[in-house]
Order: structure tokens, then C-alpha cells, then sequence
């Protein structure tokens, strides 16, 4: 996790603390405190569920590209090798 990343999970916990808190201080009926709690609740939820939508795209595009550059650096050392085999192999079958 990045420093702005900890920093908005931060940010999100304490403001679902604060809401939290001013709701149930709050001089409301019980029912309705319950359901602005509730509701607050569920709004973090989803916020929480985006962001992690969101990391892990992040996380799969970086590990497509990871994934790409592995695959074209033992490509090119694939065919580098091949190469040098058959530079080796050239004077070997001439003197044959």
C-alpha cells in the first residue's frame, strides 16, 4: 500500500468514526439514528468497495506488465542463445 493510499483509508476511517459518533450523540429517536448510522455505514462500504475495485486494477495492470516484460526478456535471451549456438555450430560442422 502507497502512503496515499494510507493515508485516504485514514482519512475514510475517521470520518466514519466522526459520523458515527455525531450520529449517536445525536438528539434523534432511536430509529432514526439507527438509520442514519446505517446509512453512513453503508456509504463507507461503498466507498471502501470502489477503492479496492479500483487497487486491484491497478494491481492486475502491473502484473499484466510485469508479466510482458518477463515474457519479451526470455524471448530476446531465448533467441540470443539460439543465435550463438548456431555461430558455435558453423565452424564445427565445416570441419566436418
Amino acid at each position: 500500500m502507497n502512503d496515499n493510499t494510507k493515508v485516504l483509508v485514514a482519512l475514510l476511517a475517521g470520518v466514519a468514526a466522526g459520523a458515527a459518533l455525531g450520529i449517536l450523540f445525536a438528539p434523534d429517536k432511536g430509529s432514526e439514528t439507527r438509520d442514519r448510522l446505517n446509512d453512513a455505514l453503508k456509504d463507507l462500504s461503498d466507498t471502501i468497495k470502489d477503492r479496492a475495485a479500483e487497487e486491484i486494477e491497478n494491481l492486475t495492470a502491473f502484473k499484466d506488465k510485469v508479466v510482458d516484460e518477463v515474457k519479451s526478456r526470455f524471448a530476446t535471451a531465448s533467441e540470443e542463445g539460439f543465435n550463438k549456438t548456431e555461430q558455435q555450430q558453423a565452424p564445427v560442422a565445416e570441419q566436418i
